[in-house]
């Protein structure tokens, strides 16, 4: 069984985060443990792209970015799954330097160093230079980067569905199993 965080930054596309977090609530089943970790700019981005605050309303367990207690803050909390949706560039570049002043870059550290598995969901366009080489720091390092781009073949109907096809590539990553359409079936 995993243990899940899933951290939330201030770029745009809140979009993706709460369609993760419904289909992580979905498939509760291969999951033991999920935690939030949300910024204010991403409460502030959230109520200006989706018009509600229901983020309030998911069960799982929220901790601030200053919350160096969380159990994902140590690699004997032993969290094997950290996606972060949206992954601002700001992050991305403080995990890229191993800068970990806050519990996002400082559970993705702990994440990187126990070798386990880091998803970034980019979402900034277009990308400059340090952006490409913050990418490919992480990569290095063990972290995959899976930008926002979403996919059109399976003909998505509504703006759920549209990040839906980001979100179930992200799931896949994380090495969870979900219905959803797959190329030439």
């Amino acid at each position: 069984m995993h243990k899940i965080v899933v951290a939330i930054t201030g770029a745009s596309g809140s979009i993706y985060s709460k369609v993760l977090l419904d289909k992580l609530l979905a498939i509760k089943e291969q999951w033991k443990d999920l935690s939030v970790i949300l910024t204010e700019n991403a409460k502030e981005v959230w109520k200006t792209e989706l018009d509600n605050d229901d983020y309030k309303n998911y069960p799982v367990k929220f901790y601030t970015q200053q919350d160096f207690m969380a159990p994902f803050a140590s690699g004997s909390g032993k969290y094997d799954i950290m996606i972060i949706v949206p992954c601002s560039m700001g992050t991305l570049g403080r995990i890229a330097g191993g800068i970990s002043n806050d519990l996002i870059t400082r559970a993705a550290d702990v994440i990187l160093k126990e070798r386990r598995k880091l998803i970034t969901v980019v979402r900034d366009t277009p990308y400059n230079l340090i952006h490409i080489r913050n990418m490919e720091t992480v990569t290095l390092a063990g972290g995959i980067i899976c930008p926002a781009t979403p996919s059109f073949y399976s003909k998505p109907k509504t703006l759920d569905d549209v990040a839906a096809t980001v979100v179930d590539r992200v799931i896949d990553l994380a090495g969870l199993t979900i219905n959803t359409y797959r190329w030439g079936k």
